[in-house]
């Protein structure tokens, strides 16, 4: 009994805290990123650098990225219109502290006065690290991650995304791992966002069809999960999720199954800004706590993670969802199917839910998450209990209990998949 009062308390709690921050996120300063969108955009990046008065930037990038090279073009640029830059390309999938330290050493030691962000969602996210160190000089990671910590002017970082999921082009938020801990927890600033977003599909063209599938589908967690959420959210935030689950819907499989279509490709960048953007204030949910646990603890791919875990946090939610769900499906005109003639919210969710994993299926994502070791489940409630409650004003507010069972019910589902497949 004692606990379930506690349980009872401390969800009232998290409502009461919800309904304060909803007043704070509609008296805060919000804005996009201005963009330059369309094949061949990144060619037009180091004028727009130059034109704003920066002479030496620090080019944030990951190793692939450079081995591949995508950054000649950028780079033939920038000599042409004569700005020096220093890059910096140690940067892991799950960006750490010790990651965004070598980065600010690089940036002051050099004496660089902007940023590139030029890569995925860990490049993006350690860049603005790099800043927020740079304007908190006495302040270590730990110290920042939570809601607005940072409060001053970082240096400024103009982002050029290669994947099409994280939207941290389009977002206050940067998520890093402590290296010591392996703890995964975000940065939260308007100070964050960055000032330009270079939407190029010739960038994305030569993704593997895992991470095509994997970042699509986590820009697909974002624009779900701000949705359902709801309670933080303008009507610009609602726009921003319907254009993208739309995008998503029409696009992403056939990125996926040909990677050099430049429409499906475009489509699937607008996606990942629009989803991006209605998250940095609409919020994630119980889908991105989870998750953050498990690719922290496990190294597991951000986007695969949140592939994964998104259908069956819907399903948990139960019918809290099925309203917003019902609107989804409309945005995306799926053909519902109807034998008794009665097209309820329940069902056209139902029709939504079912997309979603036929979806996954498509795209070779697992059904279950089979990394999770039973000694670990109080570790990743504890997690993301701390992460999601009382911010995140998701459908349905799990106390540490129903997250354990959950997270539990996804360890026998892996386990009874294995099986299967061992038969």
């Amino acid at each position: 009994m004692k606990a379930n009062v506690k349980s009872v308390l401390m969800k009232k709690y998290c409502r009461v805290y919800q309904a304060g921050a909803k007043l704070l996120m509609a008296a805060l300063p919000w804005r996009s990123p201005k963009m330059l969108s369309g094949s061949g955009a990144v060619k037009k990046l180091p004028e727009a650098v130059r034109d704003r008065g920066f002479h030496k930037v620090l080019i944030v990038t990951g190793p692939k990225i450079r081995a591949r090279g995508l950054l000649n073009e950028l780079l033939e640029e920038m000599k042409e219109k004569k700005l020096k830059y220093v890059i910096f390309d140690g940067i892991s999938q799950n960006p750490t502290d010790e990651e965004v330290e070598n980065g600010v050493g690089i940036f002051l030691g050099e004496k660089c006065d902007c940023m590139i962000a030029f890569g995925g969602g860990s490049v993006m996210d350690c860049a603005k690290g790099i800043g927020a160190r740079v304007a908190r000089p006495k302040k270590a990671v730990r110290n920042l991650q939570g809601l607005f910590r940072v409060l001053r002017p970082i240096p400024v970082i103009f982002a050029v995304p290669t994947t099409s999921g994280s939207g941290s082009e389009a977002t206050i938020a940067a998520v890093i791992t402590e290296v010591q801990t392996h703890h995964k927890a975000s940065i939260n600033d308007l100070q964050l966002m960055p000032r330009f977003a270079v939407l190029d599909p010739r960038l994305t063209v030569g993704l593997p069809p895992q991470v095509t599938a994997q970042t699509g589908m986590d820009a697909l967690c974002h624009a779900v999960e701000a949705y359902t959420n709801d309670t933080y959210n303008s009507d610009f935030e609602r726009l921003m999720c319907s254009k993208a689950v739309r995008l998503i819907h029409e696009s992403l499989l056939t990125a996926y199954e040909d990677g050099t279509n430049l429409q499906a490709r475009q489509d699937m960048q607008e996606a990942a800004f629009h989803a991006g953007r209605a998250f940095t204030r609409g919020s994630v949910g119980y889908v991105h706590a989870i998750g953050h646990a498990l690719s922290g603890l496990y190294g597991v791919p951000h986007g695969l993670v949140m592939a994964i875990l998104l259908p069956h946090v819907m399903r948990a939610y139960g019918s809290s969802v099925y309203d917003k769900l019902a609107d989804l499906c409309d945005i995306c005109a799926m053909e519902v199917d109807t034998p008794d003639g009665m097209i309820s919210a329940e069902v056209r969710a139902e029709t939504f839910l079912q997309w979603m994993e036929e979806l996954k299926e498509k795209l070779g994502i697992p059904k279950y998450p089979d990394m999770i070791r039973e000694e670990d489940v109080n570790q990743i409630v504890k997690w993301a209990q701390k992460e999601a409650n009382p911010v995140y004003p998701v459908p349905e507010i799990w106390d540490a209990q129903e997250m354990k069972e959950f997270v539990l019910a996804m360890m026998e589902g892996a386990r009874l998949e294995g099986a299967e497949k061992n038969e």
